[in-house]
């Protein structure tokens, strides 16, 4: 039902509503004019959220370093007598670049290699003889056996043979003395005659001799036979002995004559090698970059150069090859780097130049200079890249991948309050006066700090704070 217009005017609840919602419109309108139209001091101090396309970018300082590098010096001491190259020269490994006093070290080379060839010679000479001479003492050895089998088998015989004639003689005086006995008795009866009986004695007597004989032949048999045996015996032993010594001296004997001529022949080698190295060769392809003796110079192995070429005791040469970059990036930057990512170098002798290149390698341990803590991060640079020099200075610019749609505020915005980043807005309810949001940020480069979260795009922030806020932070 629709209220008569004069019943309004009457009616006070109505103008009552009305001013109440005229002044919500009021301070809305204003609230909105004010964060639109920001007053020009806010406008002055602070800037926009924004979000842009970030190139991460990271910036360090580095030197032109060599691949290789090493001093080159000899590896005796003595004076150097010839220097085959100069400052700048090229050398391919193995190339000679210096000659060092050798006089000596020939002869002694030369008196080596005719100690070894003598060694070597008895060695032959012991190859042939020692084999002969241990075949005669076993011929020997064989020869002494056979005598003795011959001797045991001809003894035995021999015995027996003399044996056998003392049985015989034996069996002919028993025959003769039982018919010496039965002619006895004949005779007395007168059976027989005196003649018969005397010549049956005499057959008795002549069988008694015959047995002597056989007895004396046996017994000088058994008596010459067993010393002969005896003889041959400790000839066989001997023999035996000097075969079994002969052996095992002859083992000893090329033993020690095999390690005379490889004594010989190691000492040769070392002083071959030891002359060898009085030439002194290129130990890769390179670039002579420092020449430090001159040729008469009295030079001594040593891993340090000297700067100055008349040094006394000092390298000869410093050999590089290769180049590749040393750069130091700061701890806090070291996370965004990888193996492989892209380099921009620009060395300050070529400012308008940029070499290319990526990384090969980051050190696993920082250095401290100055209180500063940074990582070495080797660059190689990529083929084709002339005219760097080492030991230049150069800037280096890592190249990462880009950020899209990242939302951004100056780094001079991003501050920090009890321990808590963030950074400074304007209060809309306290006359855009600075307070404290706390934020996520992300990436840090240069003059920019991504905001991950905690901010709106288009949202100011203080880049400076009013004169008021300042005094206040000072004050506090």
């Amino acid at each position: 039902m629709e209220i008569p217009l004069k019943a309004k005017s009457k009616n006070p609840l109505f103008w009552i509503l009305a001013l109440m919602t005229s002044g919500f419109l009021v301070v809305g309108l204003m609230t909105y004019k004010a964060i639109e139209n920001p007053s020009s001091e806010v406008l002055d101090l602070t800037v926009p959220a924004q979000r842009e396309t970030l190139a991460v970018e990271i910036e360090a300082s580095g030197t032109v370093e060599p691949i290789q590098s090493v001093n080159i010096s000899p590896k005796n001491p003595g004076r150097l007598v010839r220097l085959l190259v100069d400052q700048g020269m090229p050398v391919k490994k193995g190339q000679p670049l210096a000659v060092m006093e050798n006089m000596e070290t020939q002869a002694q080379v030369y008196q080596a290699q005719a100690n070894f060839k003598q060694a070597l010679a008895n060695l032959k000479e012991a190859q042939v003889s020692i084999p002969g001479e241990i075949e005669q003492a076993r011929i020997r050895f064989v020869k002494s056996q056979a005598s003795l089998k011959q001797a045991q088998a001809r003894i035995p015989r021999g015995i027996d043979q003399e044996q056998a004639k003392l049985r015989e003689a034996d069996a002919r005086f028993r025959l003769a003395e039982a018919r010496v006995k039965r002619n006895a008795a004949l005779l007395q009866e007168g059976a027989i005659s005196q003649d018969t009986f005397d010549a049956a004695l005499n057959d008795y007597r002549t069988a008694q001799a015959n047995v002597f004989e056989a007895l004396q032949r046996f017994e000088q048999s058994k008596n010459t036979s067993l010393p002969e045996v005896t003889q041959l015996q400790a000839a066989v032993a001997e023999s035996q002995v000097q075969y079994e010594q002969r052996k095992r001296t002859a083992e000893a004997e090329m033993a020690q004559l095999k390690a005379s001529a490889e004594a010989a022949q190691g000492e040769f080698e070392r002083l071959k090698i030891q002359l060898r190295d009085t030439v002194i060769t290129a130990p890769f392809d390179g670039i002579i970059t420092q020449k430090y003796a001159t040729e008469g110079a009295f030079v001594t192995p040593t891993t340090s150069a000297s700067s100055t070429a008349s040094a006394t005791s000092a390298s000869i040469l410093a050999l590089a090859s290769g180049l590749e970059v040393i750069a130091k990036v700061p701890e806090v930057d070291i996370g965004q780097l990888q193996r492989g990512q892209p380099v921009r170098i620009v060395a300050d002798a070529y400012p308008d130049r940029a070499f290319q290149g990526q990384v090969i390698k980051i050190a696993p341990e920082a250095v401290v200079e100055q209180n500063v803590t940074s990582f070495e991060v080797t660059v190689a640079l990529l083929p084709g890249q002339k005219g760097l020099l080492s030991r230049m200075n150069v800037d280096v610019d890592f190249l990462g991948k880009q950020l899209s749609n990242a939302l951004v505020v100056p780094t001079v915005a991003v501050v920090t309050q009890e321990g808590e980043t963030g950074v400074m807005i304007p209060d809309e309810n306290d006359n855009n006066k600075p307070i404290f949001k706390p934020v996520t940020i992300g990436l840090v480069l240069n003059d920019k700090t991504q905001i991950l979260s905690g901010l709106n795009p288009g949202e100011r922030v203080f880049i400076d704070l009013p004169e008021d806020k300042n005094q206040q932070q000072n004050e506090s």
